[in-house]
């Protein structure tokens, strides 16, 4: 029989607020869903710690910024060589435009002084080290995605490099009919609006479609890197949930970080003609760390599936050793 606790009053005592939040806690982390979820985060974390993800996240970092000014120095290039320079500038603009405010204009305002100047010698040789340049970026995405999936074959220098370079081609090119498109889109909204002028008030929706297209970009060119870059192909279905965990906190710590820098910090009283440079690199940094999180997220998915499971069980175990032999 179970007896309800007194105090010295003779009134029953109800259970502590705490003692019901242990309660509700231990029922919910009996759900198996629940219980795979925090092994997954828990996996991750330490990952990211044991696979020095911090460190790979700064390299990441200055290499992304290296590579940024060269890479587009190459659009810059391939348009003027096409005839339409303006479009260096369209695509330097998608580029910034899903960066906060103050970390973006102070190299917006840069790389329109590197654009301004017609880069038209494609086939020099100082195109080509800008090309090694922006590729150099694309290398450490390989080094951090291969390092959290914990996969890495033997490939030769000659392909990787060949891949990376096939990105920085493949990105211009993206970035420049995306910079068109970004052209040509307001005219046809503009001569649409003369023939129905109700369309007007669809202005702000037209806005939201062209962040739509940047997001598209990204996702593809996420979807491209882990598929691609590391050093085991994944399967296309087992990369996602890295992808959108990607994606998702790419938003929240933008949109984060730009409140941040518009309510309380003031980096230039810190580091005065220094502070749009470091703003850009923690920015960046914050960046490069989710895009590793991603990664150690999937690897840490296919280390608890139960397939995994099943395979680890289904090792046969190593036969017995027998003992010596008597010599007698």
């Amino acid at each position: 029989m179970t007896t309800t606790p007194h105090d010295d009053s003779g009134t029953a005592k109800r259970p502590g607020f705490w003692a019901g939040v242990r309660q509700i806690t231990r029922r919910v982390t009996q759900i198996s869903a629940v219980r795979r979820t925090v092994r997954v985060i828990t996996i991750t974390l330490g990952r990211l710690y044991q696979d020095d993800g911090w460190a790979m996240a700064s390299h990441l970092t200055l290499s992304a910024l290296m590579a940024l000014f060269p890479f587009l120095i190459f659009v810059g290039s391939v348009a003027a060589f096409i005839g339409q320079q303006p479009l260096a500038d369209q695509a330097a603009e998608l580029i910034f435009q899903t960066w906060p405010e103050d970390v973006a204009a102070p190299i917006a305002r840069e790389v329109s002084r590197v654009l301004a100047n017609p880069h038209t010698g494609v086939l020099t040789i100082s195109i080509l080290v800008t090309i090694w340049l922006a590729s150099n970026g694309v290398e450490a995405i390989r080094a951090a995605l291969t390092r959290a999936y914990g996969s890495e074959q033997a490939r030769s220098f000659l392909f990787l490099r060949l891949q990376s370079f096939g990105f920085v081609f493949i990105g211009t090119l993206a970035m420049l009919a995306l910079a068109f498109l970004g052209v040509l889109g307001p005219l046809i909204w503009t001569m649409l609006q003369r023939w129905w002028p109700n369309l007007t008030d669809f202005n702000q929706s037209f806005q939201i479609f062209r962040y739509l297209i940047v997001g598209s970009l990204l996702l593809a060119a996420l979807f491209a890197a882990h598929l691609w870059l590391p050093g085991r192909r994944w399967k296309g279905l087992r990369i996602w949930p890295g992808i959108l965990a990607t994606l998702g906190g790419w938003w929240l710590a933008t949109s984060a970080f730009a409140t941040y820098l518009e309510r309380f910090a003031n980096y230039v009283t810190t580091y005065a003609g220094l502070a749009s440079i470091v703003t850009a690199l923690f920015y960046l940094y914050v960046m490069s760390l989710i895009l590793i999180f991603g990664a150690e997220l999937n690897a840490a998915i296919a280390r608890t599936s139960p397939r995994a499971s099943r395979r680890k069980d289904e090792t046969p175990a190593p036969p017995p050793s027998l003992p010596p032999a008597n010599d007698d």
